[in-house]
């Protein structure tokens, strides 16, 4: 993933700015690391260069 892309990318839960926590942050390309909202508190990983912004899925009510 390209670092020039964190300007455009937001949380697609919330559309909140995402903040990067990487694995090597001397390199020009991020290949793993996390994206993190603030906001919402959601992570995404980043695996091979690929931030995975799949929203979680959401978890069926119970009933009772």
């Amino acid at each position: 993933m390209r670092r020039d892309l964190l300007e455009i990318l937001r949380c697609p839960v919330c559309r909140g700015e995402l903040r990067l926590t990487e694995a090597d942050p001397r390199s020009e390309e991020v290949l793993n690391g996390r994206l993190d909202c603030p906001r919402c508190a959601q992570s995404y990983p980043i695996r091979d260069g690929i931030p995975d912004l799949l929203p979680p899925e959401p978890v069926p009510p119970t009933r009772g």
